[in-house]
């Protein structure tokens, strides 16, 4: 059984930047599609940004090149770059797993969540 750790939330300044790491367990790393969402309250999960197993990233229309994903397959872990965030960007974001290997938008597609970790921006 997949297992997600998301780490590396916390409190930052407007136009600041932010690593988050997920740490994947349980099943083989590389065949995986893995993404980044995010959520506030009130709000529906929205995708972030994803990575296939081919290395193939894809990323949500706010991100504007302001995110970069990445994943080290040696580490068992996919990275969220954060730069010029923005107040905008307060949510709790969560890894999810993908074990057809490719990525996609739908929640409802992932096999595996991690319980979130939370970013504040602040002005």
């Amino acid at each position: 059984q997949v297992q997600l750790a998301e780490s590396g939330g916390g409190l930052v300044q407007a136009g600041g930047s932010l690593k988050l790491s997920c740490l994947f367990s349980g099943r083989i790393f590389n065949i995986y599609g893995l993404s980044w969402f995010r959520q506030t309250p009130g709000k529906e999960r929205e995708f972030v940004a994803g990575i296939n197993s081919a290395y193939a990233t894809y990323y949500g229309d706010f991100v504007e090149g302001r995110f970069t994903i990445s994943r080290d397959n040696g580490k068992n872990t996919i990275y969220l770059q954060m730069d010029s965030l923005n107040l905008d960007d307060t949510a709790d974001y969560y890894c999810a797993a993908r074990a057809v290997g490719a990525v996609t938008t739908n929640v409802g597609l992932y096999d595996a969540w991690g319980p979130g970790t939370r970013v504040t921006v602040s002005s």
